[in-house]
């Protein structure tokens, strides 16, 4: 089309006298594009002027384009034309999206031509500018694969390598929009059915000699177009597939197999520092997650998936703390959860194992939190439940494997978490915020989605009574911690109900394991206590605080939730009849915090906690044949509690009234008055009374601000 274009200058003669047509009489041209397909160079050019009569006709192009048209052309002999002092310059810049003024380029595309050329063209291909390839990317990826086709055997490693040049050149930011053009390119256009055997063979050949390598330059520009040496792999196999009917179907897998045999052998490999093996390891897992997509074109889920597993399974289990590859391997394993291949159930059975020992390690050594915490959110968010709340067999798998790997080591983690000193800075601060907040939302998603058998598992797995014990306590120190006022912000009621929800739920499966092994013989008093520490500010907690919120607010409350306060108070009732006599552990440390929660004005909740204090005067006066310890500890705490605003005179009432209370339980006094030691317990009651009496009096006396006389009077009452 473009040979044979040329571009005309004409000179004319313009005067003011003649007004009719200018007077021709010389002429310039210059053509656009050379003999050997090049368009004209960029730059300036000195053109020759001819000189012609007035009456020449230029029609006939051909008369003058056999004629040289610059200067710079003239062969050394022609001084008369050289010589003449007429010259005409132009500057020429070529634009244009298919033609090209690099001859190397030419000779590539048109190898056919000059077969002789090819081994040449091929290592030219990586010094041509990327502009030009690009500009070329359908001819020139034909012309590979057309080669790839025809010479297989003699050019098959230049052409691998010069597509690895190709596919490079498109990561680059300036050439990135060219990438869509090369997809269309594999999907529509590519016909080349047998070019997945040499592009295996080649890939095979590059990953044997990783290990053994002196450089390893070249080889991780190849892993880094690992993703498109796929694509052509898997297209040229289907194209291969619909012409042969599916013809050596059994070859083509046992070559993949070979392939990633030879990938996990070198990812096998330890290193020590950053080695340059260790390096091409970390290139490799970055683009491993890309090929993915690619292998599900052909292959089962499930075989992909075993793929997959066996290549992050290849890789070494300690690596060391300044290697490239710890991180890399993490956002590896991020990619891989976050992958089509994982979303799949029947798929992510085969890797979550793999999964969850990488994020044990990092846990365990505290490695990494911020991607632990956010691949952890991801494996989580992928759980679901029926709409009919049944949860699939495959699901309940899962979870159980998620609780064994990964409860322990999580609640280590949190805890860890926790106690460190924040950072100063603004950044940090903010980074270790939201580990914290990330780790206790995967933490609160794992127990929701935990049922009486994952309990059961749990707590049946556990080695030795040490191991519970540990688990224990770190459970329970966990829960003190989200139920802290600062852990969320103010107006989160929402997430603190759910929180404490699965608190109360987990705590009823834990305390059958408190009292079936620290119990008798194997009391342990560090677990009972902190159970009861858990229980007692889980009570006072704000956030249920019911009789704070609106009407609307609380039925909605305890329509989803109940009041989570008389259930816990239940479970002390419960916990503390289980004790016999390893009650007198508690006493009288229990007493203030007990009674704490007696003052909270929840009938049913005061109903069932009062009776406590009849059994621990029960239990002081076998042990020391009084209750004077109890006595003063009530005293003591009920002076400090009501000073600070607690209680109320129904409050009062409960302690000395002796009709009997709604619920189960009768009032103290009414329960004292059976007991062999009725007068000390009711003149204990009296005292209690009358000191709650008092102490309501100058309570409401200072708040209503009366005259002097009767804060006087008030406060004499009091002493």
């Amino acid at each position: 089309m473009f040979r044979g274009s040329h571009v005309r200058f004409e000179f004319r003669h313009c005067s003011t006298k003649d007004k009719g047509e200018k007077k021709l009489f010389g002429y310039s041209f210059v053509p656009l594009m050379q003999e050997d397909g090049r368009t004209l160079p960029d730059g300036t050019h000195e053109l020759i002027i001819y000189k012609c009569e007035e009456n020449t006709s230029l029609a006939d192009c051909m008369r003058y384009l056999k004629l040289p048209f610059s200067k710079a052309n003239l062969p050394s002999n022609n001084q008369t034309l050289k010589g003449t002092k007429e010259s005409f310059w132009i500057t020429s810049f070529l634009c244009s999206t298919k033609l090209t003024q690099n001859g190397d380029m030419l000779d590539l595309l048109k190898w056919r031509a000059h077969p002789e050329r090819i081994n040449d063209s091929l290592s030219k291909l990586k010094e041509i500018d990327g502009s030009e390839i690009v500009k070329f990317l359908q001819d020139t990826l034909d012309t590979l694969f057309g080669i790839l086709d025809e010479s297989s055997q003699r050019y098959s490693l230049k052409v691998f390598d010069s597509l690895v040049h190709i596919i490079n050149l498109l990561q680059d930011s300036k050439f990135q929009h060219f990438k869509p053009v090369m997809d269309t390119y594999i999907e529509s256009h590519f016909a080349g059915a047998l070019s997945y055997r040499d592009l295996m063979k080649v890939l095979k050949w590059y990953m044997d000699r990783i290990v053994e390598a002196e450089h390893q330059d070249h080889i991780q520009q190849v892993l880094k177009a690992s993703e498109y040496i796929f694509k052509y792999i898997i297209q040229s196999r289907r194209l291969f597939s619909l012409a042969t009917g599916g013809q050596n179907e059994e070859e083509f897998r046992a070559c993949i197999h070979e392939l990633f045999m030879s990938i996990c052998f070198f990812l096998s490999q330890e290193n020590k520092g950053i080695s340059p093996v260790a390096q091409t390891q970390a290139v490799f897992l970055r683009t491993f997650p890309a090929i993915y997509s690619e292998l599900l074109k052909f292959f089962t889920v499930r075989e992909v998936a075993g793929f997959v597993r066996e290549t992050l399974a290849s890789l070494p289990a300690v690596v060391q703390a300044d290697s490239p590859l710890e991180a890399v391997k993490l956002q590896c394993i991020s990619k891989t959860v976050e992958s089509q291949l994982y979303i799949n159930p029947e798929s992510r059975c085969i890797l979550l194992p793999v999964v969850l020992r990488v994020l044990q390690t990092c846990l365990q050594e505290q490695r990494d939190l911020v991607m632990c915490a956010r691949i952890f959110t991801s494996m989580l968010s992928l759980i679901k439940k029926e709409e009919n709340g049944i949860v699939e067999p495959a699901v309940s798998e899962e979870v159980e494997l998620m609780v064994e790997s990964l409860l322990g080591v999580l609640l280590r983690t949190i805890l860890e978490i926790s106690n460190r000193p924040q950072p100063a800075g603004p950044a940090m601060r903010l980074q270790f915020q939201d580990v914290t907040g990330e780790f206790v939302a995967c933490l609160l998603a794992l127990l929701r989605h935990m049922s009486d058998k994952h309990y059961q598992k749990l707590l049946q797995a556990f080695s030795s009574k040490d191991d519970l014990r540990d688990f224990l306590l770190h459970i329970f120190t966990v829960f003190r911690i989200l139920i802290r006022p600062e852990m969320f912000p103010k107006d989160w009621t929402v997430m603190r109900l759910v929180t404490n929800n699965v608190i109360i739920t987990t705590v009823l499966y834990l305390s059958d394991a408190l009292r079936k092994n620290f119990l008798s013989d194997k009391f342990d008093y560090k677990v009972w206590d902190s159970y009861f520490y858990l229980s007692v500010i889980f009570i006072n907690q704000p956030c249920l605080q019911l009789e704070s919120f609106s009407p609307s607010k609380r039925k909605k409350i305890l329509e989803k939730y109940g009041d989570m306060r008389v259930m816990m108070g239940c479970e002390i009732f419960s916990m503390w009849q289980n004790l016999g006599e390893h009650k007198l552990n508690f006493i009288p440390a229990m007493i203030g915090p007990f009674l704490e929660v007696t003052l909270v004005p929840q009938p049913d909740l005061r109903n069932v906690m009062i009776p406590i204090f009849h059994d621990m005067m029960d239990w002081e006066q076998r042990r020391s044949g009084n209750f004077k310890q109890v006595e003063a500890k009530l005293i003591d705490k009920l002076d400090s509690l009501m000073s600070e605003g607690k209680g109320d005179e129904t409050y009062r009432e409960l302690f000395n009234s002796i009709i009997p209370l709604f619920g189960p339980y009768p009032s103290l006094l009414k329960k004292i008055e059976r007991e062999t030691w009725r007068e000390s317990g009711i003149s204990l009651i009296a005292t209690v009374t009358r000191l709650m009496e008092r102490l309501l009096d100058y309570r409401d006396c200072m708040k209503l601000g009366e005259v002097d006389g009767k804060k006087i009077g008030c406060t004499v009452s009091l002493l």
